[in-house]
């Protein structure tokens, strides 16, 4: 499947990191292998199902990834749109559990999915060598969340995926929920208890200005500090330290040290300064900032026919020029040409 020229051997693997003007180093890739979606939530897109950018040969794909894996990226998370979706997953995930970063270990390999397909691949994706997998949920009430996702029976669906990944050993199994005050933000202490009896880490996410609508306000952002209080008024959190300097999620654990809650706050606490990602766009595109202005067409330049040394130094160069922060908020604020389905998460 990999391209002739391309290479993760110990004899040829670079020393050259990844690292921006700011000084940060980025290790970790986000790749959407699709901006389909089977779902419409209603925070997210008003558009069809089907595919509003390119999708690349799952080979093509393979051979960004290990260009990037060899200047040092550790973590590669699969996304969409809806990857589940995406014929050819399972051997791309073979493939990639095959390489090793540029110490030598093996790659870390994550997904994000919607889950309503998650109950038949956990499994298989387990066996193909996913370590990880991170499920989208905004509600855990059943009738909320099918008005978000706006198709019949999807907690059903995602309830059954969540138990499935976890007897597949994909852990630890993470919940990432969007809030939007007056939609779900009643769910708050619902998704707390819910972490502690499916012994899975909830992740709250403030809404961000990525929807295909102009919804975004400042007003429908639930910030960080009211989900602690909130939650800690019925069950008191403790905060827990990050993993990592450049890990996003505040966390927290309760009192009695049963199970997990992470907060993701990128508007009301940004967490720029600290940043280590970069995203592939479905067709082919660098984008270093969730909100950037400018995509940068790797896969246009694979396509034109050039070497793998070059298109390693175009993504260095990329990656160099990587924006300082987003400016969410402020004054002359543009969002993004590409919505979140269409980005990648």
């Amino acid at each position: 499947m990999a391209a002739a020229s391309s290479t993760t051997s110990a004899e040829t693997r670079t020393a050259r990191r990844l690292t921006d003007s700011h000084g940060r180093i980025i290790h970790d890739l986000r790749v959407s292998i699709t901006d389909r979606c089977n779902y419409k939530c209603v925070y997210c897109r008003t558009g069809e199902y089907g595919a509003q950018y390119p999708e690349l040969a799952i080979s093509d794909y393979l051979r960004l990834i290990k260009l990037f894996v060899n200047l040092g990226i550790e973590k590669v998370r699969l996304t969409g749109g809806e990857p589940l979706l995406r014929n050819g997953l399972i051997e791309l995930v073979q493939e990639l559990a095959g390489l090793r970063t540029s110490s030598g270990e093996p790659l870390d390999i994550a997904l994000t999915t919607n889950g309503h397909l998650l109950d038949k691949m956990a499994a298989p994706l387990k066996a193909a060598g996913l370590n990880r997998v991170t499920v989208s949920m905004d509600a855990v009430d059943a009738p909320t969340f099918e008005r978000i996702t706006r198709v019949p029976g999807s907690f059903k669906k995602v309830l059954t995926g969540i138990r499935a990944a976890k007897a597949a050993g994909l852990a630890p199994l993470k919940i990432n929920c969007v809030l939007l005050r007056g939609f779900n933000d009643n769910e708050i202490e619902g998704f707390a208890r819910f972490a502690r009896e499916e012994d899975v880490i909830v992740r709250f996410i403030e809404f961000m200005p990525l929807e295909e609508d102009r919804l975004w306000s400042p007003d429908i952002v639930v910030p960080l500090k009211e989900i602690v209080t909130r939650i800690s008024s019925e069950m008191p959190l403790v905060p827990l330290a990050p993993r990592e300097p450049s890990e996003t999620a505040r966390r927290y654990t309760f009192s009695d040290g049963i199970g997990e809650i992470g907060i993701i706050a990128p508007v009301s606490q940004a967490f720029c300064g600290a940043c280590s990602r970069v995203r592939l766009t479905s067709d082919g595109k660098i984008r270093t900032c969730l909100f950037s202005q400018v995509e940068h067409d790797l896969y246009g330049r694979m396509r034109a026919g050039q070497p793998d040394t070059e298109l390693s130094d175009y993504i260095v160069q990329t990656i160099y020029a990587k924006e300082a922060r987003h400016h969410i908020g402020e004054p002359g604020f543009l969002k993004p040409s590409r919505s979140m389905v269409h980005i990648g998460g």
